[in-house]
């Protein structure tokens, strides 16, 4: 793993702002996704921004990071839970 991968698995798994189900990006249920980084930001009291911003953050965070190593179902996946998130929020 290159030294950007080690730095973005370690801010992923050990993040200070949101304590995220485990593997939840490894989904292939973008409602379930987006449920549960409602659910993480809504509890954490370390978050800076609103519940929306913070899961929206952590969502693309991972997308941003995987880059081209992210292929196209997995990326989509990701996409359709940001819609997800947005509803949940009441934000379409």
């Amino acid at each position: 793993m290159s030294k950007s991968g080690k730095w973005s698995q370690k801010v992923t798994n050990e993040s200070r702002a949101l304590d995220l189900e485990e593997g939840v990006f490894t989904w292939s249920n973008p409602k379930k996704i987006a449920l549960s980084l409602k659910k993480s930001a809504e509890k954490s009291k370390r978050r800076k921004g609103t519940p929306l911003q913070s899961a929206m953050s952590m969502l693309n965070f991972y997308i941003n990071r995987a880059g081209k190593n992210l292929d196209s179902g997995r990326k989509k996946i990701l996409n359709d839970a940001k819609e997800e998130l947005r509803r949940l929020f009441g934000r379409q």
